[in-house]
C-alpha cells in the first residue's frame, strides 16, 4: 500500500519549489510526483542471507520439534492433569460473564445504538450479545449467524493489528524527532522506499543491528512469510493448536485467555473483562479509521502523521483539510 501511495503525490511538476522538496530518487511527470525506483541489490553476503532465512524459520520448526518430542509428551500429560480443573473454572467464568453482560449498559436490548435517540428499525438479528454491537448493519452482512461470527473475528483481528501498527507508525517518528533514536528512515511510508533504494536499515536505530534490514525487499517478504507461518497455522486450527505443547487456552477464538494471552488474569473479573472487550473494539475501530487518515495524509502531504500533527498545531488555520480542499 505504501508503494502505491508513493506514486500518487499531488505536488505539481511545474513548481520548482515543490521539486526542491523532493527526496533523492523522486522524479516528476505530468501532474504527479513519481519515485524512481532503482533495482534493490543484495548488500549482504550469502552467509548473512542464509542466517536470516534460518532465523525466520526457527520458531515454527522449534515448536513442531517440541510437539513431536518426549518433552512434548510430558507437557501434554501435565496439561491433561490440569485441564479438568481449568475447564470447570472456565465454565464458571463464562456463566459470570453472561450475568455481567446482562447488567452492563453496553450489551443487550438497552445498549446504545449508532443513531442514538433517532427512531430507526434496527436489525432484529443484532441482539447485543457481542461487544461493540451498536445495531449498525446497513448492508445486511450479519444476517447469517455463522457469517456474523466470522466477520466479528475478522474485525477483532484487524482492530488489534491496527492498534499495533498505529504505534508502529507514531513511535519511530516521534523518537527520531526527539533524538532518542536515529533511524535511516523514520516515516512509516518511506521505509519501504528506502529499501527499494537499497538502503540498509538498522533495527531500532541501533547501528549494525540489521536482522533482515540489509536484505532486499523479496528476501524480507520471504522472512515475513516464514515468521507468520506458525501463528497463522495456529489461528487456522483454533485455540486447540497449542495443546500439543501443553498449553490449554480456556477461552474462545476471539478471547483465548490463559497464561499466554491473559498474563494479568484480567478474565478473573468478568464484569471488568466485558467492559474491556467493548473498549478494545472501540479503540480498534478508531485505529483502523486513523490508518485510513495516515494513508490519505501521506498521499496529500508527503509527511508522517507526527509531522502532520505538529504542522497543524503550529498553524491550524492553514494546515487542515478545509484549506487543502480550497487550494486544489
Amino acid at each position: 500500500m505504501s508503494l502505491l501511495l508513493l506514486q500518487f503525490h499531488p505536488w505539481s511538476s511545474s513548481s520548482s519549489s515543490a521539486r526542491s522538496l523532493l527526496p533523492c530518487g523522486f522524479s516528476t511527470r505530468g501532474n504527479f510526483v513519481r519515485p524512481r525506483l532503482p533495482f534493490s541489490r543484495f548488500k549482504a553476503s550469502w552467509q548473512e542471507l542464509a542466517g536470516v532465512l534460518v532465523l525466520s524459520a526457527i520458531p515454527f520448526t522449534a515448536v513442531k520439534a517440541i510437539a513431536n518430542s518426549s518433552l512434548g509428551d510430558s507437557l501434554r500429560r501435565q496439561m491433561e492433569e490440569r485441564k479438568q480443573a481449568e475447564l470447570q473454572n472456565s465454565s464458571k467464568l463464562k456463566a459470570l460473564a453472561q450475568l455481567a453482560r446482562k447488567d452492563s449498559m453496553w450489551y443487550g436490548e438497552d445498549r446504545p445504538r449508532w443513531l442514538g435517540p433517532i427512531p430507526y428499525q434496527y436489525p432484529a438479528y443484532l441482539t447485543g450479545d457481542l461487544p461493540g454491537d451498536y445495531g449498525f448493519d446497513i448492508a445486511g452482512l450479519s444476517k447469517d449467524p455463522v457469517a456474523f461470527q466470522k466477520y466479528f473475528n475478522y474485525e477483532v483481528l484487524h482492530a488489534r493489528w491496527a492498534m499495533l501498527v498505529f504505534l508502529g507508525a507514531l513511535v519511530p517518528e516521534s523518537l527520531d524527532m526527539l533524538g532518542t533514536f536515529h533511524f535511516t528512515e523514520s516515516v512509516w511510508w518511506l521505509v519501504g522506499y528506502s529499501k527499494l533504494k537499497g538502503d540498509t536499515l538498522d533495527y531500532l536505530g541501533i547501528p549494525g543491528l540489521h536482522l533482515a534490514g540489509s536484505q532486499g525487499v523479496i528476501v524480507i517478504a520471504i522472512c515475513q512469510a516464514l515468521l507468520m507461518v506458525g501463528p497463522e497455522y495456529a489461528r487456522y486450527c483454533g485455540i486447540e493448536a497449542l495443546e500439543p505443547l501443553g498449553i490449554y487456552l480456556p477461552g474462545d477464538i476471539n478471547y483465548p485467555g490463559g497464561v499466554l494471552f491473559d498474563p494479568l488474569n484480567l478474565s478473573e473479573d468478568p464484569v471488568a473483562l466485558e467492559e474491556l472487550k467493548v473498549k478494545e473494539i472501540k479503540n480498534g475501530r478508531l485505529a483502523m479509521v486513523a490508518w485510513l487518515g495516515f494513508y490519505v495524509q501521506a498521499a496529500v502531504t508527503g509527511k508522517g502523521p507526527v509531522q502532520n500533527l505538529l504542522d497543524h498545531i503550529s498553524d491550524p488555520i492553514h494546515n487542515n483539510i478545509v484549506s487543502f480542499l480550497k487550494s486544489t
